[in-house]
């Protein structure tokens, strides 16, 4: 029986590992909206992702996307254009990430409904 209770503490600390990993690599406030706008769209440019997500600034943007290309979560290729254009889309690794942005936001959708009492529209400007 004792073993029983060790192996299940061991999977949980293993459990527990798992979540603080996935957490360290997607940490920061802006992380899961920068790859929810990737996500989106498939491709994005450093400007599009600027307008998509309200509050973050030039300098941070640049921060967390570099910070999710050392975690292989997205890719960014320089394009030859004049001027050069950055574009940045997700790595097949970070594409794994596509089920879980869906699942915050339908929980986000269903959270918002729970705590302001209704859907909150979606403006577009």
């Amino acid at each position: 029986m004792g073993c029983k209770i060790e192996e299940f503490q061991k999977d949980q600390k293993q459990r527990m590992r798992a979540v603080q990993d996935s957490m360290d690599a997607l940490n920061g406030k802006w992380k899961i909206a920068i790859i929810s706008s990737i996500c989106c769209y498939g491709k994005r440019r450093f400007s599009d992702i600027l307008n998509d997500i309200e509050g973050v600034s030039n300098r941070m943007l640049s921060k967390e996307l570099k910070e999710l290309e050392i975690n292989q979560l997205i890719k960014r290729t320089v394009l030859d254009t004049q001027p050069i254009t950055v574009q940045y889309e997700l790595t097949e690794h970070g594409n794994t990430l596509q089920t879980i942005i869906s699942n915050l936001a339908d929980w986000g959708i269903v959270h918002r409904e729970k705590i302001v009492g209704k859907k909150c529209p979606i403006s577009v400007e």
